[in-house]
């Protein structure tokens, strides 16, 4: 276990593909989604007890989420949970988390992976992750793991790499982000794309010179502070810059500009759980292909995903390829190829009925 080596959990979300599971004053990665016992913050976690010390993993939250975060992860201190005032893509979060660690120690390799992930291969996860850091370290690169696409998913970023084919560690040639159908089914014919994680790893120093580059107004915003981080004074400093920085994201901002950005194809059994129809693909199927979390009678239901409350019985019968979500106060029917509708759904749910549903 390499005492340099951090871990940045950005836990701040809402999901809104998720809802109504996911929920604004609840999100998705402090459920149990899978039904195992564990939200997907605690199996984030998890996924890195061997990687590096417990007390070089911080997770960046929403200061609305604090209390959830500490009950979930008890064994986090105050000061490996960074609190942002407000939501403002990756980048910002990315930069806050950076600079703080880097104040502590100037010589560190960060991993940097989102709370809502599913990893299902997590001995061959801590190999590649360890190999990464390992290339991290010895040189002046930004890196991302690749994951082979199984189908033309339009949800997903594609990355476009070349090199050495013996070589797992590739250079990145081209990003895309979430092309349409006919362009993702181009990428899977090709054989030369894989979906981008979303999970990163570089030096601490190798991130930071690439902010100044890239994004400079950013990082003079938390450079300017830097001094206050780790101290009481850190979460005031962090109110201003917030207010100082534009919504962007790690990847437009810098990994889709940099040269030095490179992809480590892992097979680590990957699904970022962004949607409805993920966790669909991800789960076991009946005899009719439903997948059923909850207390439910299915009559000619083919096809479909179920995730209801245990207290309720649910009837249906009839269905073929939709959605039955509830939770709390609202219950969705949707069908799974419709997902992408979602996000309209919990947008009128809040404007027409009020923010108690969304």
């Amino acid at each position: 276990m390499d005492k340099n080596t951090y871990v940045v959990i950005m836990a701040g979300g809402i999901g809104s593909r998720f809802w109504p599971f996911s929920r604004t004053n609840y999100p998705k990665q402090f459920h149990d989604v899978l039904g195992i016992g564990e939200s997907m913050l605690q199996m984030t976690a998890r996924r890195f007890a061997h990687i590096c010390p417990p007390e070089n993993v911080f997770v960046v939250t929403n200061k609305d989420y604090e209390a959830l975060v500490k009950e979930q992860l008890p064994q986090l201190s105050d000061n490996q949970v960074l609190l942002e005032p407000v939501g403002r893509n990756t980048a910002p979060c990315v930069a806050y988390a950076s600079y703080k660690i880097a104040q502590l120690n100037p010589d560190a390799k960060l991993v940097v992976a989102p709370s809502d992930h599913v990893v299902l291969k997590e001995r061959e996860f801590e190999d590649v992750i360890i190999e990464a850091v390992a290339a991290a370290a010895k040189d002046d690169v930004l890196l991302t793991l690749g994951i082979t696409p199984s189908r033309p998913d339009t949800g997903y970023g594609y990355i476009q790499y070349i090199g050495d084919e013996s070589q797992r560690i590739k250079k990145v040639k081209t990003f895309t982000e979430k092309p349409n159908l006919e362009l993702a089914q181009m990428f899977l014919e090709s054989g030369d794309f894989v979906w981008n994680s979303g999970i990163f790893i570089w030096s601490v120093q190798s991130i930071l010179r690439a902010f100044r580059q890239y994004l400079p107004e950013i990082s003079e915003v938390f450079e300017e502070g830097s001094a206050v981080l780790n101290t009481a004074k850190e979460q005031n400093f962090i109110t201003r810059a917030y207010s100082q920085c534009r919504n962007v994201s790690i990847d437009y901002g810098i990994m889709e500009k940099v040269d030095n950005v490179y992809v480590l194809l892992a097979d680590i059994g990957w699904s970022d759980l962004g949607t409805w129809k993920s966790l669909y693909t991800i789960n076991e199927k009946d005899e009719n292909g439903n997948v059923v979390d909850g207390e439910v009678l299915l009559y000619d239901t083919k096809n479909c995903i179920v995730k209801t409350p245990k207290e309720r019985l649910v009837v249906l019968q009839g269905l073929e390829d939709y959605i039955v979500a509830e939770y709390d106060n609202v219950l969705m029917i949707c069908k799974i190829e419709e997902e992408q509708k979602v996000k309209e759904f919990m947008a009128d749910a809040k404007s027409k009925k009020g923010t108690e549903y969304i």
